[in-house]
């Protein structure tokens, strides 16, 4: 299906997107100002992402914020007159850090760690030092290195989370927490 939309004209965008060549995602992406959130792809600047209604999740500049996941709770909570937010994460730079990293790798398939640690007044080697995960998928042909910069194989970029997961210091690999890759 891929190959289909490309061969009538569409560009691929990210990891599951396709738009033409004319399309405000097929221009961030060659400009490098793609973005992505939680619920996708994006052109938009903003990082405040307001939600609205039972399980919707929220991110402003100091954090993540989940509201209430059931329906009847989550109701039940507004018709008090309190806010149906039950859970939340306050972020480090160490997690701005990393999800600029991760962000840049969905959107660009690749990033410079060491431009975005520099702006973090970190070294690469604290994100890229042993063991690091990134290391099998180098050797695995999926990735590249050179220096501090990452790119995803131009025939793995199906894997490009996996890429990207490498990054994330939440995500246990001993559990799926997100839609498997492969």
């Amino acid at each position: 299906m891929a190959a289909t939309l490309c061969d009538v004209g569409y560009w691929r965008v990210g990891l599951d997107h396709f738009c033409l060549p004319e399309d405000s995602m097929s221009v961030a992406q060659s400009r490098g100002t793609l973005r992505r959130n939680f619920q996708g792809y994006t052109t938009d600047k903003s990082d405040v992402l307001l939600g609205f209604g039972a399980s919707a999740i929220g991110r402003l500049d100091q954090g993540y914020v989940q509201n209430e996941v059931g329906t009847r709770a989550y109701t039940k909570t507004l018709a008090s007159g309190r806010l149906a937010t039950v859970r939340g994460h306050v972020l480090t730079d160490e997690d701005r850090m990393r999800g600029e990293i991760i962000e840049r790798i969905m959107c660009d398939f690749g990033a410079d760690v060491g431009q975005i640690c520099g702006r973090y007044r970190r070294t690469p080697g604290a994100v890229l030092g042993s063991p690091s995960r990134i290391k099998d998928l180098v050797a695995a042909g999926v990735a590249s290195m050179n220096g501090a910069n990452i790119r995803v194989a131009d025939d793995a970029r199906f894997l490009v989370r996996n890429v990207a997961a490498t990054f994330d210091d939440y995500l246990d690999g001993s559990r799926m927490l997100h839609s498997r890759a492969v």
